[in-house]
């Protein structure tokens, strides 16, 4: 569906984003001796090279005396100028069209989150996507869950983890794991919908489907939702079985989700999870 098109408003949305974009924003190497940049951000003859259009129409876009662009050209550009969800959605309405499904490009990290990560120092945490693939994590949560720095950057995936179990520090307290599937499978279910032509996606739900009935069952009866916050029974090979608070909390406007693993204070269990926290003295959080 096409609607009016103020080319003002795209015109400057272009330029804005263009002019915020550092050339090691969009995975480009500035070439020693190349002429000093006298303005800020990209070039526009950048731009047009990243997105396959020629300089001179991207140069008329920008100075709205272009003709409307096809949705083609407009998707090529907000994956030129990695423009995350909410600013594509946004390029896509100024360019009059509806905004297509989500794109699968993975969300950035937001600032901070490292730092953020490092300072919790009293429960595991880490940062997943929609695919469960695990892009930050903090002392603790190596400890307790998996090493996630030793799995190749492919394997660090809750899901494979969980099913493989070979990389698993916890295992999960018998009768507890139909559950986490269910859950698991209901929460792929949504992210399915935002990203229907994610082959990745779609390879771990039938990879994950075949190893648990219980994941296949809920699949197939289209379930869907979120669990914000479970009650786990975890069995650590050296604290024992522990009974932990699992919250999840969403960034906005992203799949990422920031998974915290907690123990009530004054319990047994808040003890000995105590025994997992890292040296004061070093850095604590990690990213892929």
């Amino acid at each position: 569906m096409v609607v009016s098109v103020d080319g003002q408003e795209l015109a400057g949305f272009l330029r804005s984003c263009r002019e915020a974009r550092q050339p090691a924003d969009v995975g480009m190497e500035l070439r020693r001796g190349g002429r000093p940049r006298r303005t800020p951000g990209l070039r526009r003859e950048e731009v047009a090279d990243l997105a396959g259009v020629s300089v001179d129409y991207y140069e008329r876009l920008e100075q709205a005396r272009a003709s409307h662009p096809s949705s083609q050209v407009v998707d090529a550009l907000a994956d030129a100028l990695r423009l995350p969800g909410p600013q594509r959605g946004h390029l896509f309405r100024l360019a009059g069209y509806a905004p297509p499904p989500r794109h699968t490009a993975p969300d950035p990290l937001p600032g901070g989150v490292i730092a953020l990560l490092d300072r919790l120092t009293d429960m595991a945490a880490y940062v997943c996507d929609a695919r469960y693939d695990v892009l930050a994590w903090n002392t603790m949560a190596s400890a307790l869950i998996a090493d996630f720095a030793a799995l190749p950057p492919e394997e660090r995936n809750v899901l494979r983890i969980a099913a493989r179990g070979g990389n698993t520090v916890c295992r999960g307290a018998p009768g507890q794991e139909g559950a986490f599937a269910r859950q698991a499978a209901a929460e792929l279910r949504g992210a399915a919908a935002h990203h229907p032509r994610d082959a990745r996606l779609a390879r771990l739900v039938e990879e994950f489907g075949h190893h648990h009935p219980e994941f296949a069952d809920s699949w197939a009866h289209h379930e869907v939702g979120t669990t914000p916050a479970l009650r786990k029974h975890l069995t650590h090979p050296e604290l024992g079985t522990l009974e932990l608070d699992c919250q999840t909390l969403r960034f906005p406007d992203s799949d990422l989700r920031l998974v915290l693993y907690s123990a009530e204070p004054g319990t047994d269990t808040h003890d000995r999870l105590a025994r997992l926290r890292p040296d004061p003295s070093e850095p604590s959080a990690s990213r892929t």
